[in-house]
């Protein structure tokens, strides 16, 4: 197998300051890079993580599946998050909303010429207007004349990822979507949910598996590389989660029965792990979720305890990224060393359309 990473692991893990960014680089070509979703959702394929390596079909994932496992997916939203305008010099400006914030007012970030300083006027189209409010970091606050959501239906385009290089048309607005996309907000597609169709999801519900859902709104941030070698530095992007009463019951039940909790993808993920982080700060084993609308800025990375999750199916995630040192924190950094590594060996299609994996949580924190 050949190693594509760029830095070789310490031989054991113990303390999150053992890892810096260079250990989460690796080479990828760019011919494994997809640039459009498989023919059919389900057709993707599926790489198995466990004791060994197994090539698979999204499909097979009904065999990783469990009678009374609880299947958690995100139902958010993709919006129409990208936006063009222009200043009041004429300048043209690229907006790219990260999330909305309030009816009228959005958090975003702006491509331009020059950075336009707080109180410049962006003309979306005529009466349409978002003013500068304020930058923080690589963001800026924004206000909009008319609610934002109307703004971006009418004029809105779907914002798919920077690595994707066509525009956006029909197809996307099909396929850049779950089948249980509900809840408006997302600027970014869960991507796991993308293979899921409704004939799966029933197949999985006659095999006895309880599906339950969360919001997390998926923000432009997911696509921020991290830019700090020193980990502890690395100030994660905000991101809403919602989980209803519901979903927490079912999730407590299966607990107190020693049932899994699955997710279907690393947003439904953070958004259990930031409940449990935050409701249960003293991590007791006989803490109850509760339903829960918050903020999240949860950064997971090794050797990071998770409190909910048993199993994951996630995509291929970028280089150097929060989602692949999440994934590593899931399942040991020198076992998705060694899933990457096959994966790109055998001609895995990578990131939002590409394929997936499954994954089983390791017993302990540290490897």
């Amino acid at each position: 197998m050949t190693d594509h990473f760029s830095h070789r692991l310490p031989a054991v893990i113990h303390h999150a300051d053992d890892l810096n960014l260079t250990h989460f680089d690796y080479n990828l070509p760019d011919t494994l890079i997809a640039q459009m979703p498989a023919s059919e959702r389900t057709k993707s394929r599926l790489l198995v993580v466990g004791e060994a390596l197994q090539d698979a079909q999204f499909p097979d994932v009904l065999a990783q599946l469990r009678t009374g496992d609880v299947l958690v997916l995100n139902n958010t939203k993709v919006i129409k998050a990208r936006l063009f305008g222009q200043k009041a010099t004429g300048g043209k400006v690229e907006v790219m909303l990260d999330r909305v914030s309030g009816m009228h007012e959005c958090i975003a970030q702006i491509r331009a010429s020059k950075a336009p300083p707080a109180g410049t006027s962006i003309q979306i189209a005529s009466g349409v207007e978002l003013t500068v409010l304020s930058k923080n970091e690589r963001f800026y606050h924004l206000r909009s004349s008319q609610p934002i959501l109307s703004i971006l239906e009418a004029h809105g385009h779907l914002p798919l990822p920077p690595y994707i290089n066509h525009q956006a048309d029909g197809f996307d607005a099909q396929r850049y979507q779950t089948v249980f996309a509900q809840n408006d907000g997302a600027v970014a597609a869960p991507t796991a949910g993308l293979h899921f169709d409704e004939q799966l999801l029933q197949d999985a519900v006659a095999k006895g598996v309880v599906l339950a859902y969360v919001t997390l709104h998926v923000g432009a941030g997911t696509f921020l590389p991290v830019s700090t070698q020193d980990l502890s530095a690395h100030i994660m992007h905000e991101e809403w989660y919602e989980i209803p009463e519901s979903t927490a019951q079912l999730i407590n039940q299966a607990r107190s029965e020693r049932r899994r909790v699955v997710c279907g993808g690393a947003a439904s993920l953070r958004a259990l792990e930031s409940a449990y982080v935050q409701q249960n700060p003293d991590k007791n084993d006989d803490w109850q979720m509760r339903a829960a609308t918050n903020e999240t800025r949860l950064f997971i990375r090794p050797p990071y305890r998770f409190g909910v999750v048993d199993a994951l199916i996630t995509n291929f995630h970028l280089p150097q990224s929060t989602l692949l040192m999440l994934v590593s924190a899931f399942s040991g950094v020198h076992t998705m060393r060694d899933a990457y590594n096959h994966a790109i060996d055998n001609g895995y299609r990578f990131f939002s359309y590409g394929d997936a994996m499954w994954l089983n949580r390791i017993h302990q924190a540290n490897e």
